[in-house]
């Protein structure tokens, strides 16, 4: 019987031998087959199916994702949305950045500010909202 060991496939793959397993549950690889002591014995193309999951994953798709793509492209004739999957990852990595771009306005502006603490802040035009706490009155939030 051939094909890879779990370790095998792991190491050449560069994930750990769990992944493996998780991505089996998930079915984003098929169960392999076992040698007559058990040990699971993978097609050779898994670790190239692998390193698939894994370049999908570092550009931003989540493993649900992957899986839609992949049984997609297992299907006669697959759909060709892969690009527009791509479009709409553009679109919300982009909201990311903005967010991200954001938040990195205001902790500029806390440090620049010289902000000390959240709850009882002693700079001048503190960037963040504080409040003391356990001295809010009522109809403040607290």
């Amino acid at each position: 019987m051939a094909g890879l060991r779990t370790g095998e496939v792991a190491e050449q793959a560069g994930v750990n031998i769990q992944t493996l397993r998780y991505y089996e549950r998930r079915g984003l690889l098929a169960e392999p087959d076992r040698s007559l002591g058990g040990h699971r014995l993978y097609p050779p193309d898994t670790v190239a199916l692998l390193t698939v999951i894994k370049a999908a994953q570092r550009l931003g798709f989540t493993l649900d994702e992957v899986a839609d793509l992949l049984a997609a492209g297992r299907r006669r004739h697959p759909p060709a949305d892969l690009r527009q999957r791509a479009i709409n990852k553009i679109a919300e990595i982009d909201r990311k950045i903005a967010d991200l771009t954001a938040i990195r306005g205001t902790l500029t502006e806390v440090v620049d500010a010289h902000c000390d603490s959240l709850t009882n802040c002693t700079c001048a035009d503190c960037p963040i909202p504080y409040l003391t706490i356990g001295n809010a009155h009522p109809g403040e939030p607290a």
